[in-house]
């Protein structure tokens, strides 16, 4: 059975798709971007867009029944790779202990110009 996840924690979708979907024991979000829950963009560094992206995921994966620490996937997608370095360091903040797997690719444009996307997949309890 697929149930959706819905949150006011987080930013609505602004597209025809929700902020999550659980089948069976397992959580898929969509990409989170640097939009409060409020649904203003924020339009700083990397660093701050990605504190507030992982403020999203955070959220969306609280509703599911999920956390940072059950995540066994991330997908990362930055909209220019030399911002690497200082994005890493950040969402090493967020995954100090358990590391999920991931990707990270460089794409040519992301929603409302944002610097970065996050999507994970969790484990739910």
């Amino acid at each position: 059975m697929m149930r959706k996840v819905d949150t006011k924690k987080a930013p609505a979708a602004i597209g025809p798709y929700c902020q999550g979907m659980i089948i069976d024991r397992l959580f898929f979000s969509s990409g989170q971007i640097p939009l409060t829950p409020e649904g203003e963009m924020v339009n700083g560094s990397i660093e701050e867009q990605t504190h507030q992206v992982f403020s999203n995921l955070k959220a969306v994966l609280e509703e599911a029944g999920a956390s940072l620490q059950t995540v066994v996937k991330a997908t990362v997608f930055l909209k220019d790779m030399n911002t690497f370095a200082a994005f890493n360091v950040v969402y090493g903040e967020y995954f100090s202990e358990l590391k999920p797997a991931r990707s990270c690719v460089e794409v040519a444009r992301l929603p409302k110009d944002a610097m970065v996307e996050i999507e994970v997949i969790a484990s739910v309890d």
